[in-house]
């Protein structure tokens, strides 16, 4: 069998027993245009670890794409189109995850600036419209929502009077509601008032944030804009080879809200909870890795402290 069909085969097979399976087809894709087009059974272990290990240092894309392409050929396997998984013996040890980067206000504003560079010139034309970027950016740093799930937001999704977005099917098959702020509403209303000036953005069913040809951005299109932006700013950390993210934009929003509680006093444990829904989790377990420790939070939690330490003194006295 031909690799492509065997992929087709295969993202149709994950799909069909309830499988997301959003981001894999990158790999699929990618993998297929490296190997050419070839038979399954001619894939040779030397070439498929060059295209596992890339050609920059380890990262944790390498285990990555190992599960993707481990997948496809135990598939294959199944299936009796080949006999022995081609897939690497060796597995290097995974990488300790990066740390978050969480995003101040003036990165954000360096980051809209940045937005400008989307501007069409003789011989170019951006594939995403500046206001349309600088509102995204503003939404995820806002909300915390997934890249994903901003990509998806239909114009039915989006009620700017009551300040609520209709999240959809999300990571977990969830739908939610989640509330946005006043000064977002107002990015959104004047980003809403320029979308009108395009007749191909009509319907409801047409996605709230479209690229210039009015079809849906998707999360590796944001991303890899993401990084041009990011990069022709300056805006990087020294030390480490693990830059800024759009994720982290959701690292940014959990910290933040955490700062804002602990400043008005609130019961952060018992509001946790109410963070997760609102980020989509299942569960806390999976917010928590979302809790950074700043310096801001730190500060905050030891004041926390500190009030309740002095109210034990007095009281002890």
């Amino acid at each position: 069998m031909e690799l492509t069909a065997l992929i087709d085969q295969y993202v149709s097979h994950r799909r069909s027993i309830g499988m997301r399976f959003a981001n894999e087809p990158e790999v699929l894709k990618a993998f297929c245009r490296a190997m050419g087009a070839i038979d399954i059974s001619a894939a040779a272990p030397e070439a498929v670890l060059r295209f596992v290990a890339g050609s920059g240092p380890l990262t944790s894309n390498w285990h990555r794409k190992f599960s993707v392409l481990n997948g496809l050929f135990r598939f294959a396997i199944s299936h009796g189109y080949i006999e022995r998984s081609p897939m690497p013996t060796v597995i290097p040890k995974r990488l300790p995850p990066c740390a978050a980067y969480i995003y101040s206000e003036e990165d954000l504003r360096r980051l809209v600036a940045g937005t400008a560079l989307l501007k069409s010139g003789p011989g170019y034309k951006a594939y995403i419209r500046p206001e349309t970027f600088r509102a995204v950016l503003c939404t995820l740093y806002a909300t915390g929502l997934r890249v994903s799930e901003v990509c998806s937001l239909t114009m039915a999704d989006v009620d700017l009077a009551a300040q609520v977005f209709t999240v959809r099917n999300s990571k977990f098959y969830k739908t939610r509601l989640v509330p946005i702020g006043s000064p977002l509403a107002s990015v959104l209303r004047r980003f809403f008032d320029y979308r009108r000036e395009f007749p191909m953005l009509d319907g409801t069913d047409s996605a709230f944030f479209s690229s210039r040809m009015g079809t849906p951005m998707t999360p590796y299109v944001v991303g890899l804009t993401f990084r041009k932006i990011r990069a022709r700013v300056g805006l990087r950390r020294e030390g480490t080879r693990y830059q800024p993210r759009i994720h982290d934009f959701r690292h940014t929003f959990a910290v933040r809200r955490l700062e804002s509680w602990y400043r008005q006093g609130a019961d952060v444990q018992q509001l946790l909870p109410a963070l997760s829904t609102y980020l989509g989790h299942v569960n806390i377990c999976g917010t928590q890795r979302y809790l950074s420790m700043t310096p801001e939070l730190l500060r905050e939690a030891s004041r926390r402290f500190e009030s309740y330490a002095g109210v034990e003194v007095r009281d002890a006295r």
